[in-house]
């Protein structure tokens, strides 16, 4: 098995050098074309972004097309932690090597994730406070759920009501834990979603990216005030 993420797509702008930076990370048992349709979407909207999108860090059957970025057999609510521990300081050097080369600061960068791409977004905000300004997570969950905060991130959660493999009630349990966390995050459901990412989350996603002000910055305002 690879240690460190299997160069994936890059799609970077035609003309202008890069002001913002998006990093997908895709779902269990897939691969970085699954994220395309993604990144393509929000280009319309950010066409002066770069996007990477990495496969995963592990090969999942012999073909290696298949990817994950931590192994879940026999995993536990116990485990799990564990496992995306050992995940982290791949995904913490591909974040860090993209935005030295392409010269982006954290604050402009997004991390979006899928399930268990969703899974490394979350805790690696909880590790890393600020490597990244925003968190874009359909259909994920806190493989543990944080003690603190991060004071530098916003986290936005998008999940589907009806979804059976991750359950909506772990965005409700990461959107009240960090709320009593006094973080930075919001929760957008979608009644009639399963565990995808559909179009009508991605419009919600571009929604909240364009307007949504951190808590931080009120905070900011109100202190100078």
């Amino acid at each position: 098995m690879a240690e460190t993420p299997v160069p994936g797509i890059e799609l970077l702008p035609e003309s202008v050098k890069p002001r913002q930076l998006f990093i997908l990370l895709h779902g269990f048992g897939t691969n970085a074309a699954d994220m395309l349709p993604v990144a393509e979407r929000f280009r319309k909207d950010y066409p002066d972004a770069a996007f990477l999108i990495p496969e995963g860090i592990y090969a999942l059957g012999v073909s290696g097309l298949r990817r994950q970025w931590f192994d879940i057999d026999g995993i536990s609510e116990e485990t799990r932690p564990q496992r995306v521990a050992l995940a982290m300081p791949a995904l913490i050097a591909l974040v860090r090597q993209a935005q030295d080369r392409l010269k982006i600061l954290s604050s402009d960068t997004a991390l979006v994730g899928f399930s268990q791409g969703g899974i490394m977004a979350l805790e690696l905000s909880a590790r890393h406070d600020g490597i990244a300004g925003r968190i874009l997570v359909f259909s994920g969950r806190y493989a543990e759920l944080p003690e603190v905060a991060p004071e530098l991130t916003t986290v936005h959660l998008f999940h589907g009501e009806r979804d059976s493999v991750i359950p909506v009630e772990h965005a409700y349990a990461a959107y009240s834990a960090l709320t009593d966390l006094e973080g930075d995050v919001t929760l957008d459901l979608a009644p009639d979603c399963g565990h995808e990412i559909t179009g009508a989350l991605i419009d919600k996603a571009v929604y909240r990216l364009q307007t949504c002000v951190p808590l931080r910055s009120w905070k900011r305002a109100m202190d100078s005030a």
